[in-house]
């Protein structure tokens, strides 16, 4: 008993550091909707400011404690906010997980080049500081036999302090609401008046403080060893996803269990813990694992909204396909003929090193660029076909078997990591995968059968009739025609009805399931194809290294190869190349310039904030920058024929409540909005009809700011806003119904009206006009219906009226009943002075209510009269493209 006491206290101790960390990741995700990879990076970073200032400038410890956790920390979370996280806060879940992976590669490397710089104490690897209690630290006996001392208090009663703070900040205040509706709408919050941008800074600067506290009482105990600290991290990701990503309590109590387990395996293993190496450190692995699989199943309801996941545009599209291929083909052929005729044997060594990586890092552009999903295993796959080719030959069967059956490996494997994907995506199946690959490396490549020991398995070279691939130059042409085979393989899958199958899941899993498109035999084929090219990757690695040991491929390794091709293009087999080819000679060419080894590895995850502003890699950026250019002529021309305004079409009166004027805007290269002018005066409606397509929700989010015209202005009360953000014009008193539902499903209904409405007084006035929001305050808004959803994002206008209210689609959806009613509310603003613009493409209920009507088509308004002057056949004529005669759109139309 006193045995289990014992590791039962100092496992809550460890697991009080797990829970502290997994508390800040919860807090940044529920905050931003950006899973921090780089957390333990920001922990490590913290923990080697506070070791420079205790042991290297002597400071007392809790001096450096404020210091590095009340300032440091902060600043960096800021900084981190405003050069990348803010703008990934935009971008795909793919390129925010590799942004942040990106960061976890050169944080650390960042700190200790710094270290060497300045000429401060040198880091030996395992380095700690001293503990935050009394020096020396005092001993206690709770139970007999089992003794604690004071760091270990210190470190428990600080992060149980931390973390019910954070949960007090999150649930019961107004700063933790903001961050909550933020990740949960973050378009919409701004609507509502929150300023998004400025509620992410703070969540950060949060994250990165908790961070750097786990970090400080976590060096004692680990050292400074960067790989301790990712480790470390995603032990704490295991609490967090017990928590749901979401709960702080439930966050933090998981982390206190896992510390637990983890020392009661450690204990009480016995004979498996010996006999199997790593079993007992990757457990965390095995609860990551379990909790991603059985935990993830929540769902928030949304009625009216689809996610898409939509392929960056071609910007090459317009190019004949010789042009396309040229500068490929030509450098290709300059850079084949260096290497074969000028080039020494130690570049050609170097260029075919690239070149593996390239075959490698093809099997990132099949599961990530073609199928969208994530996967962290991808060096475990390698190490894994590796390493049963070495076994293989090491039992004297041919190398052409231990190929294959090295290949045949990696293809199970993926199709066994496939199962979690089956239902997982994004973040949560890259740390499925990730757990994966920790178990391989902790669990499986230390089975000395297996992995051969530190001794290794040989590989002999490939013979090619009078040549073998001992030589670089034979390496290279032969990796350049399996190169060749794999890219053809990737195109025609590309092109195949599997390919359009794997864009269909990914665009849209549900329409596709429903239209006959399998995801499970998708998906399946995604992780085999990949893992196949893998595995022939590091079977081709061993090949050319000679042997291979179970430590060369380990799982951090794939991150640094996964940061590298992403930030190439993970979409093209180009990227995949330049990547490859970039990480064979990058470390030879800098040392050219520097002796340091930090710096290869900051200039990598550096590239992190690239992505921020550009998620489509490099190569996709110089497509761009070409297309701009080829462009840019023929849009100006387009843009000047488009600003002429529609002839006889109504001016917008300049006293009103919301004037837009000669309003041009839309999307990319796209023009939605041809000189739009449309004025909404106090206590006026106006109903904005039109067909499909015809501009009407881009003109809404022109009004709310969401959409930034290219000419025009947006006056609100007479003030031009054209270029205040959507909160600041919130704030003005601008409301947006949007089309959908405009609620915050993760928030409960009484969250949603405070936002809005923060004085409770007026939330008890809106729960008297609707009792069946009174019933639901404390239910998530996702689980209402759609008619109750509605009534929910208008209920705080009535309360607190706006100046201007838009409403777009607001019928969409909704039966009968609860369109009358909410066109009854309509009403009722408007004799309480409301402006309102309600946005239709069913007229019958907007033209009810409608003192104005103005009809869009092709991106104009064509015509703008009284509702009095509408009738049956100018409506038909609007929505048709037809103008009967004498009617008034044919006298004021263009």
């Amino acid at each position: 008993m006193t045995e289990f006491l014992g590791l039962v206290l100092s496992g809550l101790v460890t697991g009080a550091i797990f829970a502290l960390l997994g508390s800040g990741l919860t807090l940044s995700y529920a905050a931003t909707g950006v899973f921090n990879f780089a957390h333990g990076a920001v922990g490590f970073v913290a923990a080697l400011l506070y070791f420079e200032l205790t042991t290297g400038a002597g400071w007392p410890a809790w001096p450096a404690v404020v210091l590095t956790v009340g300032v440091f920390a902060p600043l960096l979370g800021y900084t981190l906010h405003r050069l990348m996280f803010r703008g990934l806060a935009a971008a795909g879940e793919t390129q925010a997980i590799v942004a942040t992976i990106g960061l976890l590669i050169a944080l650390p490397a960042l700190g200790l080049w710094l270290v060497e710089v300045f000429g401060l104490p040198s880091v030996t690897e395992g380095a700690s500081a001293r503990g935050l209690g009394p020096q020396p630290p005092t001993s206690f006996e709770p139970f007999d036999g089992v003794r604690l001392d004071s760091d270990q208090l210190v470190v428990f009663a600080l992060a149980a302090l931390a973390a019910a703070g954070l949960w007090l900040v999150m649930r019961h205040t107004p700063l933790g609401l903001r961050m909550r509706a933020t990740v949960d709408q973050r378009a919409l919050a701004t609507w509502r008046g929150v300023d998004a941008d400025a509620a992410s800074a703070q969540a950060w600067m949060l994250s990165s403080g908790l961070a750097a506290l786990a970090g400080v009482l976590a060096v004692p105990a680990l050292g400074l060893d960067q790989s301790a600290f990712t480790v470390l991290m995603f032990t704490a990701a295991t609490a967090s996803v017990f928590g749901r990503l979401r709960s702080i309590p439930w966050t933090f109590a998981a982390g206190l269990a896992l510390g637990v387990v983890q020392n009661l395996v450690a204990g009480y293993g016995g004979a498996l813990t010996e006999q199997v190496t790593g079993l007992a450190t990757g457990v965390p692995a095995l609860l990551l694992l379990v909790g991603l699989v059985v935990l993830n199943r929540a769902r928030s309801r949304v009625a009216g909204t689809v996610a898409e996941d939509a392929p960056p545009p071609d910007h090459l599209a317009d190019l004949p396909r010789w042009r396309r291929v040229l500068p490929w083909a030509a450098g290709g052929t300059a850079g084949l003929v260096w290497v074969l005729f000028f080039a020494g044997d130690y570049w050609a060594g170097l260029i075919a090193t690239g070149l593996v990586f390239s075959l490698i890092f093809c099997s990132f552009v099949v599961v990530t660029g073609v199928g969208g999903m994530v996967n962290l295993a991808q060096a475990s796959f390698a190490a894994l076909a590796a390493l049963t080719a070495g076994l293989v030959l090491g039992h004297g069967l041919p190398f052409g078997l231990a190929a294959v059956l090295g290949v045949l490996a990696a293809v199970a494997a993926g199709l066994i990591v496939a199962l979690p994907a089956l239902r997982l995506g994004g973040k949560v199946l890259a740390l499925a995968t990730l757990a994966l690959g920790l178990l391989a490396d902790q669990v499986l490549f230390q089975i000395d059968v297996f992995s051969n020991g530190t001794i290794g398995w040989k590989f002999p070279a490939i013979v090619l009739g009078p040549t073998d691939t001992g030589d670089p130059r034979t390496r290279i042409v032969f990796l350049l025609a399996v190169i060749g085979v794999v890219a053809l393989l990737i195109r025609n899958l590309e092109r195949s009805p599997s390919g359009r199958a794997i864009l269909a899941v990914r665009s849209a899993p549900t329409a596709a399931q429903t239209s006959g498109v399998s995801a499970v035999r998708t998906k399946l084929t995604l992780f085999a194809v990949a893992s196949g090219i893998c595995g022939l990757g590091g079977v081709l690695f061993a090949t050319f290294a000679g042997q291979i040991y179970a430590t060369d491929l380990r799982v951090n390794l794939g991150f640094f190869w996964l940061a590298v091709v992403v930030l190439q293009g993970v979409r093209r087999i180009g990227g995949a190349v330049v990547g490859g080819l970039i990480v064979g000679v990058s470390h030879e060419i800098l040392s050219y310039v520097t002796d340091s080894t930090h710096v290869e590895a900051i200039l990598f995850g550096l590239g992190g904030v690239i992505l921020a502003k550009h998620p489509d890699g490099v190569l996709a950026q110089f497509a761009e920058q070409r297309y701009r250019r080829r462009r840019r002529a023929a849009l100006a021309e387009e843009a000047q024929a488009e600003e002429t305004p529609a002839d006889g079409a109504a001016e917008p009166s300049d006293d009103g409540a919301l004037v837009l004027e000669g309003i041009v805007a839309g999307y990319g290269d796209t023009t939605v909005l041809r000189g739009v002018d449309l004025s909404v005066r106090g206590g006026e409606v106006v109903a904005l009809l039109g067909a499909n397509g015809a501009g009407k929700s881009t003109a809404c989010a022109v009004a709310i700011g969401a959409v930034t015209p290219s000419s025009g202005r947006v006056l609100l009360g007479g003030a031009d806003v054209t270029g205040a953000s959507a909160f600041k014009r919130a704030r003005e008193g601008m409301y947006l119904a949007p089309e959908g539902r405009g609620v915050f499903p993760g928030l409960t209904v009484e969250e949603n009206l405070t936002l809005w409405l923060p004085s409770a007084s007026d939330r008890a006035t809106a729960y008297e006009r609707f009792p069946r929001l009174a019933e639901r305050r404390d239910l998530p808004a996702g689980s209402l219906s759609g008619g109750e959803q509605q009534i929910l994002a208008l209920a705080p206008a009535l309360v607190r009226p706006p100046k201007v209210l838009i409403a777009d689609e607001p019928s969409l959806g909704l039966a009968p009943l609860v369109v009358r009613q909410v066109f009854d509310l309509f009403g009722e603003l408007r004799e309480r002075g409301v402006a309102l613009l309600v946005v239709e493409e069913k007229a019958h209920e907007a033209l009810e209510i409608a003192d104005t009507v103005a009809y869009m088509g092709q991106g104009r308004i064509t015509w703008r009269g009284p509702r009095a002057e509408v009738d049956a056949d100018e409506l038909t004529a609007a929505y048709l493209g037809i103008r009967p005669a004498g009617s008034p759109v044919e006298e004021g139309s263009s």
